[in-house]
């Protein structure tokens, strides 16, 4: 009888998938690096949550901005409980009475804790322009007038910090975005023209360049600053919003300026430069099109990382009086009001715009660092 042979088990044949990163453009694969990027991705995300309280800040904070309540000067914050006074649960607020302290003759706040407000949402309250547009006097939150909700407490003069909070990051928030955009300009054209024509032109650009980086930062952002006009009739605040976004912009271009030089340098002896030079294109469509494009992706960079610097900058203006002026109002405006320790001491909810700017300037350090990282997407 012949020998049955026994069957061989066949392993069975695991496809593997095939990945289409291969596939990709570089572009697509910057994207995909960012995404990757965790610190990049949740600083990107609280940008953007900061951006939408900011500019929704009139509907937000339950009062105006410049409100003055000169019972409620360096006021603190107010204080909330999720107990009625029947032991219903809700959000009500303890009323704030000011008491007069007999030893220093000062006024002290105490809270009230034998009665309660409640919390009303979307209530009248003052009159704003949402977006700077949109007249309205629905706020988020309220209570009952005479009383007040002030949730970060008041300043100096007894105005709604939380409110001047919102509105200060207006400007903070976009005084650097608008004085990058001008330090591009600047940075990629003078740049780009000093790289590529060399000989006199770039002579003279880069002693312009080193003359500009010669200067302290600060004292010459200071010195810019003071010349310009006091607010009057014909030279309103938003006319010194825009100048100091100049001024800003006049030194941050300069590093940019010389990086992009050498960038040109290096792609004015390439191949496909060459290439375009002998096919009769103009200087305009080589730099157009050839070396910008490939110079984007530094130019992306070192506009994300300058941004926090831009925003530092502003603050340290305002804060020393050289910035934004009233009626309009910045971080670093707010916290004149901490020059003194004494203040800090008595005071500390002053401090909340120092703590917006951190915050604010680390978000965009960690999007500026992603945005490094992922313009070279072919790096281990």
């Amino acid at each position: 009888m012949a020998d049955i042979a026994t069957p061989i088990p066949q392993v069975p044949v695991v496809e593997e998938p095939v990945s289409d990163v291969g596939q990709m453009s570089q572009w697509e694969l910057m994207r995909l690096r960012f995404v990757r990027n965790r610190l990049a991705m949740f600083g990107t995300i609280g940008l953007v949550i900061m951006y939408i309280l900011v500019f929704t800040g009139p509907f937000l904070a339950p009062n105006d901005y410049q409100e003055q309540n000169s019972n409620y000067v360096f006021g603190p914050p107010s204080e909330f409980t999720l107990i009625g006074p029947n032991g219903q649960f809700g959000l009500f607020m303890y009323p704030m009475v000011t008491v007069l302290d007999q030893a220093d003759f000062s006024f002290n706040f105490k809270i009230d804790k034998t009665k309660v407000l409640p919390v009303q949402f979307f209530t009248r309250g003052d009159p704003e322009a949402l977006f700077g547009f949109i007249q309205t006097d629905i706020h988020l939150i309220g209570v009952a007038l005479p009383q007040r909700i002030y949730i970060l407490g008041a300043d100096s003069i007894g105005r709604d910090l939380f409110a001047r909070l919102l509105l200060g990051g207006q400007i903070s928030m976009t005084v650097g975005l608008v004085g990058v955009a001008m330090s591009i300009v600047f940075g990629s054209i003078l740049g780009t023209a000093s790289g590529y024509w060399m000989g006199l032109a770039d002579d003279v650009i880069q002693r312009i360049i080193e003359v500009i980086m010669s200067f302290p930062t600060i004292p010459l952002w200071a010195a810019l600053a003071a010349a310009l006009p006091p607010i009057s009739d014909s030279f309103t605040a938003l006319d010194r919003y825009f100048l100091i976004t100049v001024v800003l912009s006049f030194v941050g271009w300069t590093g940019l300026a010389r990086q992009l030089r050498a960038k040109v340098m290096a792609y004015r002896g390439a191949d496909f430069c060459q290439a375009a030079v002998a096919a009769g294109a103009s200087d305009a469509r080589i730099i157009l099109q050839h070396m910008l494009p490939n110079a984007a992706s530094h130019i992306i960079v070192t506009s994300a990382l300058a941004i926090p610097g831009m925003i530092l900058g502003e603050t340290a203006l305002s804060f020393l009086g050289l910035g934004i002026v009233p009626p309009m109002v910045s971080w670093g405006a707010l916290l004149r009001d901490s020059q003194q320790v004494s203040v800090i001491v008595q005071h500390p909810w002053i401090l909340w715009p120092g703590a917006a700017v951190i915050i604010t300037v680390l978000f965009f350090s960690f999007v500026g660092n992603g945005v490094r990282d992922a313009m070279d997407p072919y790096q281990i």
